[in-house]
């Protein structure tokens, strides 16, 4: 909706974790290169924690990408934490293209066993890389921890990512659990942006989306400040809070987004003046949108009508082209 009127290619602030979109920072890249050296120099165990909204998804996100492009990589995604041993089993073995049906623990360990030694022999690499990993039991974890074993006299056969919230730090420090901890060769957290990397953030989140930096700004710096205010440096709240903003600047036809619509915007989402609520933000999230795509549509559709009134059916035409031939956000 908004895109045409500001003149991007795309969505700048879409919340889908989208590698294109990488905007990379000093802790992103540290965290990446750790995830990506791990893997490829077979160093067993890695860790990557940080806060809801940091960006570890998106960080996965790249790391699969590149693994992708190598030849010589397979790996297994796990997203769900809440399985039990024999159910995450069979999703790591049916994620490598293994049959894994209505086979016992016993018979799932030594397909998977066979599978990473004739890969092993032919050196090539095999990544196991469990996302939202706070979420997995000392049970689970303990189960990972012995896939490591797996290994030959110089070389790991399965390389380990697990990657999720402070909660994993704290289950990784237990006395239980205190062998995995020991076999950690990688550990990389991610900390929310300072003020000057949010203003950058949404520059480069801007200028990836096709705007052209020699105009007047879209998000003016005491904007982009406002912005930090509200989100802490969170990206997934950057992107929350500035999404809205748009669409909100689009509806009062405003050029570049003032620090008021991002104050009426953090209001309407209860950040209460920098006060974390992204349960609050991420649940109310489709009811707010839905009430400002309505505004923004209702006076786009006031426009096309007054063009008609005063001008003739060829300015109709030409206005609706301008104004809303997107109608998805």
């Amino acid at each position: 909706m908004y895109k045409a009127f500001f003149h991007l290619t795309r969505n700048p602030f879409d919340l889908t974790p989208n590698p294109d979109c990488f905007v990379s920072t000093r802790r992103h890249n540290e965290a990446l290169a750790a995830l990506y050296y791990g893997v490829r120099w077979h160093k067993g165990f890695v860790v990557v924690t940080g806060e809801v909204g940091t960006g570890k998804t998106l960080l996965l996100r790249c790391l699969l990408r590149l693994l992708k492009e190598s030849k010589d990589v397979a790996y297994a995604y796990v997203f769900n934490g809440r399985l039990s041993p024999e159910e995450f089993l069979q999703y790591v073995l049916a994620d490598f293209g293994l049959p894994a049906s209505g086979k016992n623990k016993s018979e799932l360990l030594l397909d998977l066993s066979r599978f990473l030694v004739d890969r092993g022999s032919k050196k090539l690499s095999t990544v196991l890389i469990v996302d939202e990993a706070h979420l997995l039991s000392e049970e689970l974890l303990e189960e990972i921890r012995l896939l490591s074993n797996l290994e030959t006299t110089d070389d790991k056969l399965l390389q380990i990512v697990l990657v999720g919230q402070p909660e994993l730090d704290e289950k990784l420090d237990s006395v239980s659990l205190r062998q995995l901890k020991q076999r950690i060769a990688l550990r990389a957290q991610l900390a929310p942006l300072n003020e000057n990397e949010t203003r950058d953030y949404i520059e480069k989140r801007l200028q990836i989306s096709g705007a052209n930096l020699q105009d007047a700004p879209i998000f003016p710096a005491e904007t982009a400040s406002a912005v930090y205010q509200h989100s802490q440096g969170l990206p997934r709240l950057i992107n929350t809070i500035c999404e809205n903003a748009l669409i909100t600047a689009y509806a009062r036809q405003a050029r570049s987004v003032m620090p008021e619509i991002i104050h009426d915007v953090a209001r309407e989402f209860r950040l209460n003046g920098g006060a974390l609520r992204e349960d609050a933000v991420m649940g109310r999230s489709s009811e707010i949108n839905f009430g400002q795509q309505t505004g923004a549509m209702l006076d786009m559709f006031s426009r096309l009508q007054r063009t008609a009134a005063h001008g003739p059916a060829s300015d109709l035409g030409a206005a609706a082209e301008q104004g809303g031939h997107e109608l998805h956000i």
